[in-house]
């Protein structure tokens, strides 16, 4: 069975940053490869949404709802909710990612 992945407007503007991080301090032929890469695991979500992991910073305080893949060092944090795929966060994995993650879903 085929999900629906769908990106947040939060994944969205992660997304471009990054792209637009890139391609400003490196390459943009880069960003281009970066882009695409991270766009095939997201796309890959459709089919087996159940594949990722869960985050080690929510799962230490008892949260199983979200998962995550990666394009390292790129962490994509997700959520199943029958059959559609929320992606919520596209994060550089070297970052506070347990104050970003409490920020970004817990507080919403």
């Amino acid at each position: 069975m085929s999900h629906r992945v769908f990106l947040t407007a939060d994944a969205e503007r992660d997304l471009e940053r990054i792209i637009d991080h890139i391609a400003e301090n490196d390459l943009p032929e880069k960003a281009l490869y970066v882009l695409a890469r991270i766009q095939t695991v997201i796309d890959e979500l459709a089919d087996f949404p159940h594949r990722g992991n869960f985050p080690k910073e929510l799962l230490s305080i008892g949260i199983r709802d979200y998962r995550e893949v990666y394009f390292k060092p790129y962490r994509i944090i997700y959520r199943v909710i029958q059959t559609d795929v929320f992606v919520y966060l596209i994060a550089d994995g070297r970052r506070d990612m347990q104050a970003l993650l409490e920020r970004r879903l817990l507080e919403q």
